[in-house]
């Protein structure tokens, strides 16, 4: 990710976020545009996104990748890689483009982000208060790690791993199943890139 040069008010950043082609996320008055991802990553996200999609489509729940900005708080806008609400949506002013309740987020790890994505921002990530479940997928192994929020607001860690292994998540009582999430997956395609 890379910076704007200028510090900007969060109706700036919406503003030039909103008109620009390539999507960035704004914290503290800076706006950084994202990185592209690997081909691994957008598989992963897609068969996660559909995958949901068909174990939740009797409720009243969206299963939403990559576009739907996500209010953390005034200062910090993200682009989770899969968002998930159920019950009524709640937006950000007039537009449809911002969520203010996720009850699931989803990352997938890149090499180049995991660090900031197991860290800063999973930890705000954590301070949304409609947020059950915050969920970290790795594209280096067929491993799937949950934060899973407990009664009195701390979070309990869970995590699975192997090709064989069903992720619960408790939040959308449903199972997710990793064969499912890595289908078509190149793992040693995954190891190159991390090399480099």
């Amino acid at each position: 990710m890379s910076a704007h040069p200028h510090r900007l008010s969060p109706e700036e950043y919406l503003a030039l976020d909103r008109a620009a082609e390539v999507r960035s996320e704004y914290y503290n008055g800076q706006m950084y545009a994202m990185s592209g991802g690997s081909l691994n990553h957008g598989v992963i996200i897609n068969n996660t996104a559909r995958a949901l999609g068909n174990l939740l489509e009797d409720r009243p729940c969206l299963v939403v990748s990559n576009d739907l900005r996500v209010r953390i708080n005034p200062n910090l806008y993200t682009y989770p890689d899969i968002v998930v609400i159920c019950g009524k949506p709640q937006f950000a002013g007039d537009r449809q483009d911002i969520i203010l309740n996720p009850l699931v987020l989803f990352e997938v790890l890149s090499p180049s982000t995991e660090r900031y994505d197991r860290g800063f921002k999973s930890a705000q990530y954590r301070t949304v208060t409609s947020l059950m479940e915050h969920v970290l997928v790795s594209q280096s192994e067929p491993r799937i790690e949950v934060y899973r929020r407990q009664p009195g607001g701390a979070w309990l860690f869970s995590e699975w791993t192997g090709l064989d292994a069903t992720c619960r998540l408790d939040s959308l009582e449903c199972d997710l199943p990793l064969s499912t999430v890595y289908k078509n997956i190149d793992f040693t395609a995954n190891a190159s890139e991390e090399r480099l």
